[in-house]
């Protein structure tokens, strides 16, 4: 992306957002021009909302240079590539065996031209573009789903041969909740009881994800068809924050 030198991560995102440590660039997936990032969320954060700042350097065209990389309009062409932009490699497997392999010129990193030293861009360093720091607050509505997406039009790297923005694309990932079960417009609580309460009533208060205390109950009878083995109830609530 955005042809910013080689083993730089444009997108230094803050780890802890993203749920643990580890290389950005190992989760990032590509999808068209998009650049897909999990956004790893709470259950509570899904039901009340919330919203998390997110601190990102991206790769812009060199103002300096308009992305020429070079004070000059003419470029050079390769020498390493002739200009192709690839290299052939030749390795040899055994006796009358050989592997033809084809990859991006070293020297231009597939560009097809080369810089002078003395006409190279004071600004970019010849490499075209150069870093913007930003920060973007992703806001998680009341109500969200878990795999929804959030999307920053324009607000990845800029490509060199097209000056376009790809966008930036947040999909929520909701951690596992020690109580609740979501799905759909649903909340599901499941809680044991003890032999006595089954058949002869219960009452007990659940803590809601807003924080909110609701009484639950039955009366005697109320569940006759209880099993022997282990007696449990599934409470079924509406995921409120859809309201």
């Amino acid at each position: 992306m955005g042809g910013g030198g080689g083993g730089h991560d444009p997108f230094d995102i803050f780890q802890s957002f993203f749920g643990g440590g580890g290389s950005s660039r190992g989760r990032r997936q590509r999808r068209g021009e998009d650049v897909i990032h999990p956004l790893k969320v709470y259950l509570e954060d899904l039901y009340n909302g919330t919203s998390k700042k997110l601190s990102l350097s991206r790769s812009i065209i060199c103002s300096k240079c308009a992305g020429l990389g070079q004070k000059s309009v003419a470029s050079l062409k390769c020498p390493g590539c002739q200009g192709s932009g690839m290299k052939v490699s030749i390795r040899h497997l055994g006796p009358s065996m050989i592997q033809q392999m084809q990859h991006p010129c070293n020297e231009c990193k597939g560009t097809e031209e080369t810089i002078n030293d003395k006409d190279r861009c004071t600004q970019c360093k010849g490499e075209k573009v150069v870093q913007e720091k930003k920060v973007l607050e992703v806001i998680v509505e009341k109500g969200m789903q878990n795999g929804q997406r959030i999307t920053f039009p324009g607000e990845a790297d800029e490509a060199v041969a097209t000056h376009h923005h790809r966008d930036i694309v947040f999909a929520l990932q909701q951690k596992e909740h020690p109580k609740f079960k979501h799905k759909g417009d649903y909340l599901f609580f499941e809680h044991n009881l003890s032999l006595v309460e089954a058949p002869c009533g219960f009452h007990f208060v659940l803590t809601h994800l807003d924080g909110r205390h609701l009484l639950i109950k039955s009366q005697p009878g109320d569940m006759d068809d209880w099993q022997t083995h282990s007696p449990q109830i599934l409470s079924i609530l509406p995921f409120l924050g859809v309201a």
